[in-house]
């Protein structure tokens, strides 16, 4: 756990660096212009289109019976949205996902890399199209798990953490590949995560605790329509930042673990 705290502090005073903050601008940017166009243009057709389903098999006394039993009776006349809602997350997370893995993830990695592990050989054992196919790859895996615990939204504190244990596992996939890609070759990169599995899972659920928030505030749009695009914004923006950081914080670990595991290699041939 030494060696995580280590990572995190290192990626705290990190993240405050001029130029880490004015990267977190491009991908928030290019994620709110999709998410933009994609709300304006299909989200009244989904949320049309999912009222009509629920007035076809006679589901509204179905959910406002259960959410009644659960002491959410409330929530009642925005089930449509809120169902959409939680079905746009994981895209809305993907698409942030991507776009810091892209344009942050190699800033990320040579800042890390230039300033704090100079003498590393980079054997680029990645590339732009793996990280894409690992982010999709994961968010597939991500989504299908998080559509089958969405009926967990009516016990929130156990839906926040299955959240975070999504949410973390993703990450840990991700963000690994990513900074691991011009520095380690494919080989390193398997070991690390094998021989590091543990740690770098606790650096993703701990992560996947803060990437909580964004979809809580992104939920709050239900019940409160005007402030809607505001709140979709804001979401959009603390995800890049929690993204951000959660790379540094991986940089830094997965850095380190690859400079000890080249130095085992030189002791090892000596």
């Amino acid at each position: 756990m030494v060696k995580v705290l280590r990572a995190w502090s290192r990626a705290f005073l990190s993240q405050w660096h001029g130029k880490l903050l004015l990267m977190s601008v491009a991908p928030f940017l290019l994620a709110l212009g999709v998410w933009a166009l994609l709300l304006y243009f299909y989200l009244q057709p989904l949320v049309d289109a999912l009222h009509a389903l629920f007035t076809e098999h006679n589901l509204f006394a179905t959910s406002t019976s259960w959410l009644r039993s659960v002491g959410l009776g409330t929530l009642t006349a925005v089930v449509v949205p809120l169902i959409a809602m939680l079905g746009l997350l994981p895209l809305m997370i993907l698409t942030a996902l991507i776009f810091i893995g892209v344009v942050a993830m190699p800033v990320i990695g040579r800042h890390v890399g230039l300033r704090h592990y100079p003498q590393l050989e980079q054997r680029k054992g990645g590339s732009i199209l793996g990280s894409v196919g690992v982010a999709l790859g994961g968010m597939l895996i991500f989504m299908g798990l998080w559509i089958l615990t969405l009926p967990l939204y009516m016990f929130p504190p156990l839906a926040v953490a299955v959240q975070a244990l999504l949410w973390g596992w993703l990450t840990c996939r991700v963000m690994v590949y990513d900074t691991l890609a011009d520095y380690a070759s494919g080989e390193e990169r398997r070991q690390i995560l094998r021989e590091h599995r543990w740690r770098l899972l606790i650096i993703g659920v701990v992560s996947g605790a803060a990437g909580a928030l964004p979809g809580a505030i992104w939920l709050g749009g239900v019940t409160a329509v005007v402030l809607f695009p505001f709140l979709a914004a804001v979401s959009i923006w603390l995800y890049v930042l929690v993204f951000i950081f959660t790379g540094l914080w991986f940089a830094y670990y997965c850095m380190e673990a690859l400079a000890q595991l080249r130095a085992q290699e030189v002791i090892s041939k000596e």
